[in-house]
C-alpha cells in the first residue's frame, strides 16, 4: 500500500553551495516551508535572495517490501533544484512553481541516508518566467512542502475525474487513471472506484479489470448516476465529493488514491459566463502568492486565509492566480468555499528560446495534471501574460491544455488588442476608462486599474477615494456590457517587485488591500457588493477632517455600503437620509453612496463635530459607523487572526496592529513606533520595532515545535499596551 510521510522537519540550511564534507554544525536547522532569507517588507534589493543555497536532510528510510519504490516529492522550490542522495546526483529540476519528484530507491543505503538539495534561486534567463525583467519577485527557498512516498512497482500515477451531463437526465462521472508499471512484466490488475460524499458515504462504485503494460497506461471508467444522487457544486453550497481509486492484484489492495471533485458545469459563451446553466457575471481580483518578510514560504493557514479574504472580506466570486500556479492549500480552500479560479502558466511578457518554450509546456502539463480535478478552476491560462504573438507556441499550449483537460476552456492574457485569438476565451488586460467594447467573444477582462493609479494606505484622501471609485466605475461598466463575462481587477494585495516597476521602496501599491492584507477604501467598495444577508457593510471613505482634500471640506462624502439607505449625522444634527447613486452606477448590485455635504458644517476655522452614519435595510437601522472629528490617537489595537496554532515549526498567523480613534477607525497619518514582545514557544517574524506608516501593519507569529501558550504584547508611546494570547497545540 501507498504510504506518504511528511518530510518537512529536520532539515538543515546553509546560504551557500557546499558539498557533503561540510559538517552539520555549519548549518542552521529549519522547517519547511522555508525562505532562504527573511527580508523587511520593503526597501530591499531583490539580489538579497538570489544565491545558491544548500538544504540537507538526514533520514532513515522506511522499510521497503519487495518491489516497492521510495520517492521524494517536492511541491515547489525556487527556482532550480539539483538533488543528491548519498552523493549520487539524481537530477536537476528547473522551475519554481510546479511540483517535481525523484526516485530514491536505487541509491538508498542501510541506516542513515543523506538527501542534499543545491537550490539556485537566481533569476536565470533559461528558466521561465525570466529572460526579461519581471513585475514580481520569485523569493528563494524550498517554499512549499516535501514528502516521502512509498509505492508498489506498479502504482497509481494520476487520476483525472470529471463530470458530464450534470444538468441533464444522464449525469455521469468519468475517470481516467494513469497506471505506472515499473516492473519488467505486464500486470493483471483490478481498479475499483468509489464516489464518496462529504460524510464518507458511498454513492457509486465501479470495478474494472485492467492489464498494465510496462511503463504508463491509462484506464478509463465511467459511472452513470441519477439526478438526486448528488448535489451540485455551487458558489453558495460548494458540495465536494471524494473519488477513491484502489488498485488490486490477486484480491489485495496495492495502492489507493483519494481526490476531491465536484459536480458542476462552467462555460464562457459569447454573451457571458454561465455556471450550472445560469448567467453569472464575474467580479474578481488578481492574487500574488507572496507575503511580507517570508516571501512565498507561507504555510497552509496563511494560504487558505487569502482565499477567505478574497471571497468573504472582498466579496469576489473569481480570482486569477497571476502569473503562475499557486499553492495547493490556497486552491483547496477555493474548492471548499466556492471561489472560482483562473489559473495560468508562469511568465510575464517574455517568450524565450526553444528550450524555454519546452519548459513552459512542461509547466503547463504539470499545472493541469495537478489541478484538473478541482471544481473551482474554470479557465486555464495558456499564454505567457502580456506576451507577443507566437502562433506555433500558443497553438501547442492550447492543444496540450485541451488534450490534458477537454472539459475546460482556455484563455490567453494579453494587452495587445489586435493579437491573435487562438484560445477559447479572449482574455484582455484593459487599463482604460471607459473600457473597450469586446473585439472577440467570449471575452474576459483580466486586469484593470493597478499601475494606472497606485495608491498607498496613507495617501491623501482624494487619491484613496478616487482609487476606490475607479474600481467601482470599471465593475459597473463591465456589468452593463453585452459580451463581457466579467472583470478581474489588478489586484487584491500590494506586492514586492523589482526596482524597475514598483514605488521607491520596491512595492507595487496596486492592491485594494496593503501588503499585510489590511484594507484600503477600495476594499470597502468590493465588500459593499456582498449580499447584506451575509454581512452588512458600512464604510465612509474619509478620515473626516477639514484639510485633507483640495479646497477643504468633505464634498461629496463617499460611503460604501450594501444598505438601502444611509443617514448622515454631524454631531447630533441629521444632514439627511440618502439612497445609493444608482444613476452613476446603474449596473452594480449595490451602488456607492455619493452624498453632497452642506457647506455650513465644514467652514475653515470652525470646530468640526463627529461624523455618524446609520445604515438601513427595509427601514430598519442595521449598522452604524462613527468617526471622531479630533483625529487623535485613542488606542493601539492588536489582533491575531487565529487563537490556536499547530506546534509543527511552520504554522503561522498574522498579528495586525493599528492606531485608532476613539471609535476604532484607523488613523492613516500616524507614524508612531510600535514594539512587540513575545513570550512562549513561538517567534515573531517581521520588523520589530515597527515604524508605523498608514496607521496599520502586521507581523507574523510562527510556532515552534513545543505546545504551550504564547503571549504577544504591543506597546507604543502615550497609549495603553495591548496583548493577545495564542495556544500552540500538539502537531
Amino acid at each position: 500500500m501507498r504510504t506518504v510521510i511528511a518530510f518537512n522537519t529536520g532539515w538543515l540550511f546553509r546560504p551557500e553551495q557546499v558539498d557533503d564534507s561540510v559538517p552539520d554544525s555549519h548549518f542552521e536547522p529549519v522547517t519547511l516551508p522555508h525562505s532562504n532569507v527573511l527580508l523587511p517588507h520593503h526597501n530591499f534589493d531583490n539580489a538579497d535572495y538570489q544565491f545558491i543555497s544548500t538544504y540537507r536532510r538526514r533520514f532513515t528510510p522506511p522499510a521497503l517490501k519487495a518491489g516497492q519504490r521510495l520517492f521524494v516529492d517536492f511541491e515547489g522550490a525556487m527556482i532550480a533544484s539539483t538533488v543528491y542522495l548519498n552523493g549520487a546526483r539524481l537530477g536537476e529540476y528547473r522551475g519554481g512553481f510546479t511540483p517535481f519528484s525523484f526516485d530514491l530507491t536505487d541509491h538508498l543505503v542501510p541506516g542513515e541516508n543523506l538527501l542534499t538539495v543545491h537550490l539556485d534561486s537566481r533569476e536565470r534567463k533559461d528558466i521561465p518566467p525570466y529572460g526579461f525583467v519581471v513585475d514580481y519577485l520569485t523569493f528563494g527557498g524550498i517554499y512549499r512542502e516535501v514528502s516521502l512516498r512509498v509505492v508498489d512497482a506498479c502504482h497509481l500515477a494520476d487520476v483525472f475525474v470529471h463530470t458530464a451531463g450534470v444538468l441533464s437526465e444522464q449525469p455521469r462521472v468519468v475517470i481516467e487513471t494513469t497506471l505506472r508499471n515499473m516492473s519488467d512484466a505486464v500486470r493483471d490488475l483490478a481498479l475499483r472506484a468509489d464516489v464518496l460524499d462529504s460524510d464518507g458515504v458511498r454513492i457509486a462504485q465501479i470495478e474494472t479489470a485492467v492489464a498494465a503494460p510496462v511503463g504508463e497506461s491509462i484506464a478509463r471508467q465511467e459511472i452513470a448516476l441519477r439526478q438526486g444522487d448528488f448535489r451540485l457544486w455551487t458558489l453558495d453550497d460548494p458540495a465536494l465529493y471524494t473519488l477513491r481509486i484502489e488498485l488490486f492484484e490477486d484480491g489485495t489492495v496495492h495502492d489507493r488514491l483519494d481526490t476531491r471533485f465536484g459536480f458542476r458545469q462552467a462555460r464562457f459563451e459569447p454573451d457571458g459566463f454561465y455556471f450550472n446553466g445560469e448567467h453569472l457575471p464575474l467580479i474578481g481580483l488578481n492574487r500574488h502568492q507572496t507575503y511580507p518578510y517570508i516571501g512565498a514560504a507561507a504555510p497552509a493557514r496563511l494560504q487558505r486565509r487569502d482565499a477567505d479574504i478574497i471571497k468573504y472580506e472582498l466579496g469576489c466570486n473569481i480570482v486569477r492566480t497571476s502569473h503562475y500556479p499557486q499553492s495547493r492549500h490556497f486552491l483547496d480552500r477555493c474548492d471548499e468555499i466556492g471561489l472560482l479560479v483562473f489559473e495560468e502558466i508562469p511568465g510575464w511578457q517574455h517568450i524565450g528560446d526553444d528550450d524555454w518554450k519546452a519548459l513552459s509546456l512542461d509547466y503547463l502539463r504539470a499545472m493541469i495534471v495537478r489541478d484538473r480535478n478541482r471544481p473551482a478552476i474554470v479557465l486555464w491560462g495558456v499564454r505567457i501574460n502580456e506576451s507577443a504573438d507566437d502562433a506555433p507556441f500558443y497553438t501547442a499550449t492550447n492543444a496540450l491544455a485541451h488534450q490534458l483537460d477537454p472539459t475546460r476552456q482556455t484563455g490567453g492574457v494579453r494587452y495587445i488588442w489586435e493579437s491573435q485569438f487562438l484560445e477559447d476565451v479572449f482574455t484582455f488586460n484593459d487599463f482604460g476608462i471607459p473600457l473597450r467594447e469586446p473585439n472577440h467573444t467570449p471575452y474576459l477582462i483580466t486586469e484593470f486599474g493597478g499601475h494606472t493609479f497606485p495608491t498607498k494606505s496613507w495617501d491623501q484622501e482624494e487619491r484613496a477615494v478616487e482609487h476606490a471609485l475607479r474600481h467601482a466605475r470599471v465593475q459597473n461598466q463591465q456589468l452593463g456590457m453585452v459580451g463581457v463575462s466579467g472583470a478581474i481587477g489588478w489586484c487584491a494585495f500590494d506586492y514586492n517587485t523589482h526596482q524597475e516597476f514598483g514605488s521607491g521602496d520596491r512595492i507595487c501599491y496596486h492592491g485594494v488591500m496593503d501588503i499585510f492584507r489590511l484594507p484600503k477604501y477600495a476594499a470597502a467598495f468590493y465588500a459593499s457588493q456582498i449580499d447584506p444577508a451575509r454581512r452588512v457593510v458600512l464604510q465612509a471613505a474619509t478620515v473626516w477632517s477639514m484639510g485633507d482634500r483640495s479646497g477643504g471640506g468633505i464634498n461629496p462624502l463617499v460611503v460604501f455600503s450594501n444598505c438601502d439607505e444611509v443617514e448622515v449625522f454631524i454631531g447630533d444634527e441629521s444632514v439627511g437620509r440618502f439612497a445609493p447613486d444608482r444613476e452613476t452606477f446603474p449596473h452594480l448590485p449595490r451602488a456607492p453612496f455619493v452624498i453632497p455635504m452642506p457647506h455650513q458644517h465644514m467652514i475653515w476655522g470652525r470646530a468640526l463635530a463627529d461624523l455618524r452614519l446609520v445604515g438601513y435595510l427595509d427601514g430598519q437601522a442595521v449598522a452604524e459607523q462613527c468617526i471622531a472629528a479630533d483625529g487623535l490617537p485613542h488606542a493601539l489595537t492588536l489582533e491575531a487572526d487565529d487563537s490556536e496554532l499547530a506546534a509543527d515549526g511552520a504554522d503561522m498567523t498574522r498579528v495586525a496592529f493599528r492606531i485608532v480613534d476613539r471609535y476604532g477607525n484607523r488613523l492613516p497619518y500616524t507614524n508612531q513606533v510600535v514594539t512587540l514582545e513575545i513570550d512562549g514557544p513561538a517567534d515573531l517574524i517581521g520588523e520589530n520595532p515597527f515604524a508605523l506608516i498608514g496607521g496599520q501593519a502586521a507581523l507574523y507569529v510562527r510556532a515552534r515545535h513545543t505546545p504551550g501558550v504564547v503571549r504577544v504584547r504591543a506597546t507604543t508611546p502615550r497609549l495603553p499596551p495591548v496583548e493577545v494570547t495564542i495556544t500552540l497545540r500538539e502537531a
